[in-house]
């Protein structure tokens, strides 16, 4: 008589309650998962544990539980990921698109800077060349006009380097932006250590 291979009526019988109990569990979980996900709220064991009302030792010792959140929260994670690329890219763009404006207003106020500074020399030389010939009325124009393109150049000159200033900060927060988007896909490639 060998009764190793047939289990008793009892034992049968809390088997299959068992495995019940087992199937009706993972059916919470699997509708707890939905729900988080429905609700884009963030998958973790402790949250699935509470909405599918089983403990965490069932979804760490349970293989099916275990791959279903572990599903999830990939899932979870590559989306947020993509969401997080999305909004630095957006943010990047507008960085980047303030600092390329900074750099050209920045080259176009040394352009006239430049045509300016080109200016006064020739008038300075006209002035030398021409200084015993002009009457004192064409001299007081002259003066009048250097003294207006000195204070030009001041002013283009004052503007340079105030978009230089706002080139610097620009670029300084294109940099921290892109510390921030490195500080947060670290925080994303380690899900498990934010639970």
């Amino acid at each position: 008589m060998n009764t190793a291979t047939v289990p008793e009526p009892r034992t049968a019988a809390a088997l299959a309650a068992r495995r019940r109990k087992t199937e009706a569990a993972l059916e919470r979980v699997y509708q707890a998962i939905a729900r988080l996900r429905r609700e884009k709220t963030q998958v973790s064991v402790a949250a699935v544990a509470r909405r599918a009302d089983v403990s965490r030792t069932f979804l760490y010792d349970n293989s099916e539980a275990r791959a279903a959140i572990a599903s999830a929260m990939a899932e979870a994670g590559e989306r947020r990921v993509r969401m997080l690329a999305e909004q630095e890219d957006e943010r990047e763009a507008t960085w980047r698109e303030r600092a390329l404006n900074a750099e050209d207003a920045l080259k176009a106020a040394h352009t006239e800077i430049h045509a300016q500074r080109t200016r006064i020399g020739e008038l300075l030389g006209q002035i030398r060349d021409l200084q015993a010939e002009w009457t004192e009325e064409a001299i007081q124009r002259i003066t009048t006009e250097n003294t207006t393109l000195k204070q030009r150049v001041r002013q283009l000159t004052a503007d340079s380097r105030t978009l230089d200033e706002r080139l610097k900060a620009a670029r300084s927060n294109l940099r921290f932006q892109d510390r921030r988007l490195a500080d947060l896909e670290a925080c994303l490639a380690d899900p498990g250590s934010t639970t």
